[in-house]
């Protein structure tokens, strides 16, 4: 199932499966995906958390973090959807074929499942990564 909304920074794809993202985007598998967590206790079920970087993680907005090859981001969905909340986390991505801008008739295309509030779906700035 691959999800189509507006992310914190840009719309984007969500799903539990990353083999259908690589396919729907037509991306390279080698390339890794970044999860996205609903909220810093959701990030903690799932992955430790070093003392020293938990206030950084906790306040962080816009934000993707790497370690060990690994990224994720805390960061609620703006359209604050309860049907989102229930997974905890999903590997997210830009919504467009790889390598090439946002197109909406394609991101559509691609979705089993678009949620979307009154302001629509766009593209805005993408977030800072920190390694």
């Amino acid at each position: 199932m691959i999800i189509l909304t507006q992310t914190d920074t840009t719309v984007g794809f969500l799903s539990k499966s990353d083999k259908e993202l690589i396919d729907a985007k037509k991306r390279a598998p080698t390339k890794p995906f970044l999860k996205n967590y609903e909220d810093f206790k959701s990030l903690k079920k799932y992955k430790r958390v070093y003392k020293n970087r938990k206030k950084l993680i906790r306040r962080a907005k816009k934000t993707t973090f790497v370690i060990k090859n690994e990224a994720f981001r805390v960061a609620k969905p703006i359209t604050n959807s309860t049907f989102l909340r229930d997974y905890g986390w999903f590997y997210s991505t830009s919504a467009n074929e790889s390598q090439k801008g946002f197109d909406i008739i394609f991101a559509k295309e691609k979705s089993d499942i678009i949620i979307q509030n009154s302001f629509g779906l766009k593209e805005t700035t993408p977030s800072k990564i920190y390694k």
